[in-house]
């Protein structure tokens, strides 16, 4: 077999090394959550720190590992918003300038937070594919450096801390994680693969979006023309071959939700467990919704996401009389 490209040494140090504002996340049983869904189910809520979601971990990992390596060269990066979020948060830190490429639609709520902590923000094509192609592009012309959430490995083992985190203290024997461009789960399922084979790795991905669950099942790359969802953090058009490869093996299976399901998803987590989530954050709660063979077994989500504009919270999350 060939060997893996995700480090565990990697992971494990990641867990210890990491700005400790992303560490540690809460992670429990919500019983109000639980007994509403009708299974066993562990949260592993990353949306309490700085930037509102998970990617922190991989972009400062990311920054530790090649700092030295990417010294003189500017950094570039495209995001629908969240992991943009984090790069500008740790070159923040480390004194690096960033730029930033997303949609001309992306949300607005995180492009000011972008913008807010430094970065410059260049808001090209109409969607994340189109923003990245645009990013490369860039970078090709200039020799900047392309930090590419999913083929970085560094950003992919960050993300496996949370499986660190978990395991501490498992109480499940599945696990489900949102999926898009792939880093999460690759991190998540390298390492919890390694330590407790078991433990089912289980992707969820829009039904409106599902070119990382149609690549998964056929093992090879699967462009789609479109990504029209409401889970930006997840909507991927065209995978990253390496984020694919990484799932290899490890991920025991992908599911697909509807939009309703997101939506609902939403409203029940804050309801029952008073979490603000995202689309993208909430998918796996979703899954639970329209899958019923979940029910019988003692899971674990996490919630990965939290940025939504006061406009989304009012549509999505407040009671119209």
């Amino acid at each position: 077999m060939t060997a893996h490209r995700l480090s565990i040494e990697n992971i494990e140090r990641s867990a210890r090394t990491i700005n400790p504002v992303f560490l540690h996340s809460p992670q429990y049983n919500c019983e109000s959550l639980s007994a509403e869904l009708g299974c066993a189910l562990t949260l592993k809520v990353e949306t309490p720190n700085p930037i509102r979601s998970f990617k922190g971990r991989g972009a400062d990992f990311f920054m530790q590992e090649n700092v030295a390596a990417l010294a003189g060269r500017d950094l570039v990066c495209a995001t629908a918003g969240n992991f943009g979020q984090a790069m500008a948060y740790v070159c923040r830190a480390h004194k690096r300038s960033l730029i930033i490429y997303c949609a001309t639609n992306a949300n607005p709520l995180k492009v000011d937070r972008m913008r807010s902590m430094g970065a410059e923000v260049r808001q090209m094509g109409d969607n994340f594919d189109a923003a990245k192609e645009n990013a490369k592009k860039f970078c090709a012309e200039t020799g900047a450096y392309f930090v590419e959430d999913g083929r970085d490995i560094a950003i992919s083992e960050g993300a496996g801390s949370i499986a660190v985190e978990l395991m501490q203290q498992r109480t499940f024997d599945a696990v489900l994680v949102p999926l898009g461009n792939g880093a999460l789960i690759g991190g998540i399922s390298r390492y919890i693969k390694h330590v407790a084979p078991d433990v089912q790795i289980i992707g969820v991905s829009s039904a409106t979006a599902d070119a990382m669950e149609a690549s998964w099942r056929s093992g090879t790359v699967i462009e789609r023309t479109s990504a029209n969802t409401i889970a930006d953090g997840i909507a991927v058009r065209t995978p990253v071959p390496e984020a694919l490869n990484d799932m290899k093996g490890h991920v025991d299976d992908v599911l697909l939700v509807s939009e309703d399901a997101l939506k609902r998803a939403m409203k029940l987590v804050f309801d029952k467990a008073g979490l603000i989530t995202e689309p993208a954050g909430i998918a796996g709660v979703s899954a639970i919704l329209e899958h019923a063979h979940l029910k019988k077994m003692r899971l674990a989500t996490i919630l990965c996401g939290s940025n939504i504009t006061p406009t989304q919270v009012n549509d999505w999350l407040v009671d119209k009389v």
